[in-house]
């Protein structure tokens, strides 16, 4: 069983930047950041896997980056220049496994945080 806690959230104009934070209670070789607006399915945004190569969505390529830090059992995803489009609840999602694939579905992963809501303003 692993626990997700996500932080880092909150409010800000858009070209502005934020970091979101996930701690994991355990350490878990793959992991990723979605998102979620009202009526519309999550999406993936970035991936990480256990030899931190990473993979991204097209929309945030290049203005979003995904780290982790193992010793701290800790994902980020650093997000600038942010746009109004960005707004929307983020969740991390974490699988404990050997092998993790480029840009799984949300349906793949084991274990996920409560969200934390961003929301960019123009």
């Amino acid at each position: 069983q692993v626990q997700l806690v996500e932080s880092g959230g909150g409010s800000v104009q858009a070209g502005g930047s934020l970091r979101l934070s996930c701690a994991a209670s355990r350490y878990s070789g793959c992991m990723a950041w979605f998102r979620q607006v009202p009526g519309k399915e999550r999406e993936g945004v970035a991936f990480i896997r256990r030899d931190g190569s990473t993979n991204y969505a097209d929309s945030v390529r290049g203005r979003f980056t995904i780290s982790k830090d193992n010793a701290k059992n800790s994902l980020y995803l650093q997000m600038n220049s942010l746009k109004p489009e960005d707004t929307a609840v983020y969740y991390c999602a974490a699988r404990f496994d050997s092998v993790c694939p480029g840009m799984p579905s949300p349906s793949w992963y084991a274990y996920w945080g409560q969200g934390t809501q961003v929301t960019v303003s123009s």
